[in-house]
């Protein structure tokens, strides 16, 4: 089986968990309405909270999370494979993970995946962010089966890092999850360029769920723009960045195939030598 649905749901999370799980329920449910039977979620789809305290009040250790009861009944019930691009987990230590799921339709927890790279940036107009004071960075990267094919998962930041990537295509992924929170100022600046990218580099299809707007109670504002792009990079569906809502695109795995064949790139990794720096002499200045 090479075509299936994909839909990517564009959500604008508060700060509380269960009006949160209730909209994603609500998107999921209209998107299996609209075909799809792969359905993405973005990052932080529990919640979006400002500051430390206020994220690990809320990251609520794994038994006692209500998400995963709540995704994983609605799997049942939608019969979709569902990827929840992160929920915030709380763990011993007083950190949290920022835990991407992947649920088969029976329900059953597929995969899991830490986030491993943190968001530590100062941005120009205030904006500050260090994630990694909250969260404690994933160790491992992740490849899941799906009814169609492997899957890379990634959130995020991890976009930046195009190494795993390559790794995960290398591993056999022939589609890449990269469910995001990003800023307005980057997402301008980088998001379609670097998701296109990462779909160019390894010749998969990227789903990339995202959330959007003014977050209430925290004053966050995100680029939205969801998209799921081609192997060959083309943009296959755009949610915008105005509102939460969800986007569907058809997808033929035999297009990855033919991207890579196109441009076999992962045929042709070369060992070589770190750099070494060459010093030259300078010609002195004009006196």
């Amino acid at each position: 089986m090479t075509r299936f649905a994909a839909a990517c749901v564009q959500l604008n999370a508060g700060t509380e968990i269960e009006p949160n799980l209730q909209a994603a329920g609500t998107l999921i449910r209209q998107a299996r309405d609209a075909g799809a039977t792969l359905i993405a979620t973005p990052e932080n789809t529990g919640f979006i909270a400002h500051g430390r305290e206020a994220v690990l009040q809320r990251a609520l250790p794994e038994a006692e999370h209500p998400g995963l009861p709540f995704f994983a009944g609605l799997a049942r019930e939608t019969g979709a494979t569902l990827l929840i691009g992160s929920l915030s987990i709380g763990l011993p230590g007083g950190k949290a993970a920022n835990r991407s799921y992947l649920f088969a339709p029976s329900g059953e927890i597929l995969a899991r995946y830490d986030k491993i790279h943190m968001f530590d940036v100062r941005l120009e107009g205030g904006e500050n962010y260090r994630e990694s004071s909250t969260f404690r960075p994933g160790e491992s990267s992740v490849i899941a089966e799906t009814p169609w094919g492997l899957l890379g998962m990634t959130v995020c930041y991890d976009l930046r890092f195009p190494y795993l990537y390559r790794a995960l295509a290398h591993a056999g992924a022939v589609m890449l999850s990269i469910p995001s929170s990003f800023t307005v100022p980057t997402g301008r600046a980088h998001w379609h360029v670097l998701m296109r990218s990462r779909a160019i580099e390894t010749g998969c299809f990227v789903f990339a769920p995202a959330q959007v707007g003014t977050h209430k109670g925290s004053n966050r504002k995100t680029y939205g723009h969801s998209v799921v792009v081609a192997p060959w990079g083309e943009v296959l569906a755009d949610a915008g960045g105005e509102k939460a809502g969800f986007v569907v695109a058809e997808i033929d795995l035999a297009k990855v195939a033919e991207a890579r064949k196109m441009v076999p790139s992962l045929q042709h990794d070369r060992t070589y030598a770190a750099p070494v720096l060459h010093k030259t002499a300078m010609p002195k200045a004009a006196e």
